[in-house]
């Protein structure tokens, strides 16, 4: 079971996942994207989740979350259940 299964927190605004779409060092970044990003769509609607794929683009996600603050990871070079793991902990906010 997918650790997105669940409705993300509410002082969450937005996630933003960029990668590069063909780089190696992108490639868990993209089976992450593929294995999760339709079930946390599915519990969590009215979340903008945006995916930005660009050639040379480092892998990392932010996470915006109430008034204004914003966190990220980098994701370069990770395997996609490394990618899970620390998406997790951004989205949970510690």
């Amino acid at each position: 079971m997918s650790s997105f299964a669940k409705a993300l927190s509410p002082t969450l605004r937005e996630v933003r996942i960029l990668f590069c779409q063909s780089g190696q060092a992108s490639e868990g970044t993209r089976q992450f994207v593929l294995a999760n990003y339709p079930v946390m769509k599915k519990h969590n609607p009215d979340l903008p989740i945006l995916i930005r794929e660009a050639s040379g683009t480092p892998a990392r996600v932010f996470a915006r979350f109430g008034r204004g603050v914003e966190k990220h990871v980098e994701l370069d070079n990770l395997s996609s259940g490394d990618v899970t793991s620390r998406v997790a902990r951004l989205l949970s906010g510690s």
